[in-house]
């Protein structure tokens, strides 16, 4: 078993039977209305509400991902305690850590997978909502910047987070400025000025959103380190 995950062909075959998981997936998808609902929903909970006949490639694509893990693991640990001793360090260690990049980013859509949240309201000047974790979300104002041309050229809303009846943080939105707070961010997606100030915002939860962030900068820092120390060794 250990020589099976330790081995690059072992990769190799996982990945090409990963794309051809994924090339099912991609006739499968347009022929079933329940993949209509699959980006609002968590995974998880979308693939115990759906029948076996329309995800059975999304359950093997999360099986072979889970190998490709434990194979990507005792291979890089592998690879370090062979070479540990070897002179140009980071130029052994800069594929690993191209690696770990690789699988933050995997725990990352796996936390996701498991706990991610998103919805809409729309709401006008005095109304309220409540979040999923039990806080309320009060909109207090919209403000809206209408140039001499007609068009809106800026909009703002302010927010005001309640747990209960005790106010714990004001804040404002705007066209790319969110609103964050334990985990959930409020979007605002759209603004109505006439005949009555409306807004549409979007509620989401994306616990995987940090492991993300990490696992990118590692990818891009292991990538760029290796072809760096590459070009190096190639010009002496």
């Amino acid at each position: 078993m250990l020589t099976f995950f330790l081995s690059l062909r072992t990769a190799i075959w996982l990945m090409l039977a990963l794309v051809l998981m994924l090339f099912f997936g991609a006739v499968i998808m347009p022929s079933r209305e329940e993949f209509s609902t699959i980006n609002s929903n968590p995974l998880f909970g979308w693939l115990k509400d759906n029948p076996l006949s329309a995800t059975w490639w999304l359950w093997g694509s999360i099986i072979l991902l889970s190998l490709l893990t434990a194979n990507t693991l005792l291979c890089s640990a592998e690879s370090l305690l062979k070479k540990r001793q070897h002179r140009k360090w980071l130029l052994i260690i800069s594929p690993q850590i191209i690696h770990i990049g690789f699988l933050f980013i995997l725990l990352a859509h796996l936390l996701s997978s498991a706990g991610s949240f998103k919805g809409t309201a729309v709401a006008y000047e005095g109304a309220a909502f409540l979040l999923p974790n039990n806080l309320t979300v009060k909109v207090n104002d919209i403000n809206i910047n209408i140039n001499p041309s007609g068009y809106l050229s800026d909009w703002t809303v302010n927010i005001e987070y309640f747990s209960g009846s005790e106010k714990i943080k004001e804040d404002s939105l705007g066209p790319n400025s969110p609103s964050f707070y334990k985990g959930l961010g409020i979007y605002l997606k759209d603004i109505k000025p006439y005949p009555i100030k409306a807004v549409v915002l979007e509620v989401s939860k994306e616990p995987g959103a940090a492991w993300a962030l990490i696992g990118g900068m590692l990818f891009m820092f292991g990538t760029i380190t290796l072809l760096i120390l590459k070009m190096r060794k190639e010009s002496s």
